[in-house]
């Protein structure tokens, strides 16, 4: 991909917001955030600021984008923070079907990036709970995709291949990392199936409810700008990838200095924020860590397994921070159990 990345071209970018109703165009600016499989840019015009995106490949299935769209709208009904949808001049939709592409267009929404404060952390448990709340009585016109990474064979296919890439001499240090990952995923697959996993009530579910995927303003959560993930699953799978999304402890550049430790602090004030709005029964509550876990390892092995890294970084070394990671909660789980009760 040219440029790091997707990008528009600028007969694209006229032929496509030719379809809207948004006055004369002063400036129209990419905007790097997030994939770099998905482009975006920034427009100024007239009628005011908008967020211009193109579907990346694989996540441009229509009747999936207008799921995602319909719960969109009934959030933004019920005044919970998304970016709003802009519908087309000609036809009224907020889905523009163009030469094999789809695009959608976003009014603009001002904000700040995560920067960890207790408050932050605390309105975004209560915002995914918000979430869980305003769609649990949602009307479903689509049949929406189902799964989670709990108990996964598509997880533990990937472990299993995972530096044997065709061509290549076999990983070892990679295969024997997997291998210990399988160990870790399998036995939390097992505790959690055994608190009755299969017989919790499913529900519309995010799906990649982490702090890049939000914008914040005094501290309180503004925007949720993507929802390319939604599906059906059980919202304790939401509430644990949310607990790890907003607990990990990172940002350096080399996965080998991560610390094994998460933000314990994070973790629960996530949590807390969301038992404000929902109530969790035992057995959900009994679940979280292993299902932070597995959701650790899934979302770690799929880009190994397919790519030997994950994004820029060596494979190898995220996934031994990973199995670091998982093992310092397994090591911690009576302290970390009895925090979450209480």
């Amino acid at each position: 991909m040219p440029r790091g990345g997707a990008h528009f071209s600028s007969e694209e970018v006229a032929q496509v917001l030719s379809h809207y109703d948004i006055g004369i165009i002063h400036q129209a600016k990419p905007n790097t955030a997030g994939s770099r499989r998905v482009p975006k840019m920034v427009i100024t015009s007239e009628r005011g600021k908008f967020l211009l995106k193109r579907r990346a490949k694989g996540k441009d299935d229509p009747y999936h984008v207008a799921f995602a769209h319909a719960i969109q709208s009934h959030l933004a009904e019920k005044a919970f923070p998304v970016a709003p949808l802009v519908a087309t001049c000609d036809e009224n939709n907020t889905i523009l079907q163009l030469n094999n592409h789809i695009y959608e267009l976003f009014k603009f929404v001002t904000g700040s990036r995560y920067v960890g404060t207790a408050e932050e952390t605390a309105d975004s448990g209560r915002q995914l709970a918000n979430f869980h709340r305003h769609l649990s009585a949602f009307a479903k016109k689509w049949k929406p995709p189902k799964g989670s990474f709990h108990d996964s064979s598509i997880v533990r296919r990937h472990l299993k291949t995972a530096g044997t890439e065709k061509g290549r001499q076999p990983n070892k240090k990679l295969l024997k990392t997997a291998e210990l990952l399988m160990t870790l995923y399998n036995a939390s697959s097992v505790r959690v199936s055994e608190l009755g996993f299969d017989s919790w009530p499913e529900d519309i579910v995010h799906g990649d409810w982490h702090p890049g995927n939000m914008l914040f303003t005094k501290h309180k959560l503004v925007a949720v700008l993507d929802f390319d993930s939604v599906k059906i699953a059980p919202p304790a799978t939401d509430l644990a990838n949310g607990m790890l999304q907003f607990s990990i402890v990172g940002n350096r550049p080399n996965p080998a200095d991560w610390p094994d430790y998460l933000d314990q602090a994070k973790a629960l004030q996530f949590l807390n924020g969301y038992r404000q709005i929902i109530k969790l029964n035992k057995s959900e509550l009994n679940s979280l860590l292993d299902l932070m876990i597995e959701t650790m390892i899934a979302e770690a092995i799929l880009p190994v397994a397919a790519t030997g890294f994950f994004g820029n970084l060596s494979g190898l070394d995220f996934l031994k921070m990973i199995q670091r990671k998982a093992e310092w909660i397994d090591n911690n789980r009576k302290k970390l159990t009895q925090a979450i009760s209480s």
